[in-house]
């Protein structure tokens, strides 16, 4: 555990600590994990609107002619077909088909604004995981060679503020120049939000409908400030990590270092969606064209469980005694009012309604197999 001096520190920073947040080390970050109750935040997100500080996350540009053969050859989907203002969930995978880490790709045009002052950008975006970003990197740049490719790492440049919940768009809408009843999901543009230049997207980590917005570390204080006013005028709040987490279990949103690792492949881990195998190359397709075939590979699913104790990561899943696989990730769903988690277990104890029992610490937790998307908005 770092030193809180020696973590890392938002542009929101200074207002997480003035307004109650419990800052916590996350990926060598001083982040906020609550700001009050947990469940409150969670149940204001999921009832009106949360206000994420998301900043933490890696934030990457390519340019260069090269960029988009090199992109296609390290993303497990393919990014040729995009189109600017389309984004792509991918995953980032070594030559064995583990994940390296889960990303999103961002096809762009600029104009000033998000690059204020550099003129148009023309090139791909790519949003990773926090705890993965000098990795992800390294490992990049490894790949260019002697590509026309530019990587720039803009995490510090730029803040990243997300919006969920039914009412975001709602709350966005009057403040931005993009009419964002008209941003599909997975789409971006370039627009003013509150005045302020940024890039924003239909996308989210919560199960809602919401956007994420990139902006200059300058403005990002003030337009949270204005953002966070707007959402307390409809019982939306400030939402930390522990309720990220909590909407992102509930949704079936794998995390990863919990549910994806460089020993875990797509496949099992159910994104099979996320990885494009024909008529093209990429880096890990031939062992993930091996792990289709692989029937006796353990797959991630969920469970649901009895009583009132949640389960934890590492507790194991017995079936009549026998251990068949581990709990990655467990908590106490506040929409369901129930314990919910996602496990790697074997083929064999997968199917939906399984009888299966987590075992807590000697304390055998009844549970069902269940598909892991838990919750989906609207239904």
């Amino acid at each position: 555990m770092s030193t809180p001096d020696a973590l890392a520190k938002t542009p929101l920073y200074d207002w997480h600590v003035a307004n109650g947040g419990r800052m916590v080390d996350f990926a060598g970050w001083a982040m906020p994990v609550q700001y009050g109750s947990i469940v409150d935040e969670h149940h204001a997100t999921r009832n009106a609107v949360g206000l994420f500080d998301i900043s933490h996350m890696g934030r990457l540009l390519f340019s260069g002619a090269d960029a988009e053969a090199l992109l296609d050859s390290i993303s497990t989907r393919r990014v040729t077909d995009l189109k600017p203002g389309q984004i792509r969930y991918s995953l980032i995978c070594n030559e064995q088909g583990g994940v390296l880490d889960d990303v999103l790709i961002y096809r762009i045009e600029l104009e000033d604004g998000v690059r204020s002052g550099s003129g148009r950008l023309s090139g791909f975006g790519m949003v990773v995981n926090a705890s993965n970003r000098p990795k992800i990197v390294e490992w990049i740049n490894g790949r260019i060679g002697n590509r026309a490719v530019e990587l720039e790492d803009i995490s510090a440049e730029y803040a990243m503020i997300a919006v969920q919940g039914p009412k975001a768009i709602e709350l966005l809408d009057p403040l931005t120049d993009h009419p964002l009843t008209s941003l599909r999901y997975y789409t971006g543009a370039e627009t003013n939000v509150d005045g302020c230049g940024c890039y924003i997207s239909r996308t989210g980590y919560t199960g809602e409908d919401g956007c994420e917005i990139v902006v200059h570390a300058d403005l990002a204080a003030g337009l949270w400030e204005s953002l966070h006013a707007k959402a307390e005028e409809v019982d939306g709040s400030a939402v930390g990590l522990a309720a990220r987490n909590t909407l992102r279990l509930e949704a079936g949103m794998p995390l990863y270092g919990h549910e994806l690792t460089e020993e875990i492949n797509p496949i099992q881990a159910g994104l099979g969606f996320a990885v494009t195998l024909k008529d093209r190359d990429f880096v890990g397709r031939d062992a993930l064209t091996a792990a289709t075939q692989d029937k006796g590979q353990r797959v991630r699913v969920g469970l649901q469980l009895e009583g009132r104790r949640a389960p934890r990561e590492g507790y194991p899943v017995l079936q009549e005694n026998e251990v068949v696989g581990e709990v990655t990730s467990g908590t106490f769903s506040p929409t369901l009012n129930k314990p919910i988690a996602m496990a790697y277990v074997k083929p064999t104890a997968a199917a939906p309604g399984e009888p299966v029992a987590v075992d807590a610490r000697g304390t055998h937790l009844a549970a069902t197999v269940a598909p892991p998307v838990f919750y989906e908005r609207g239904k």
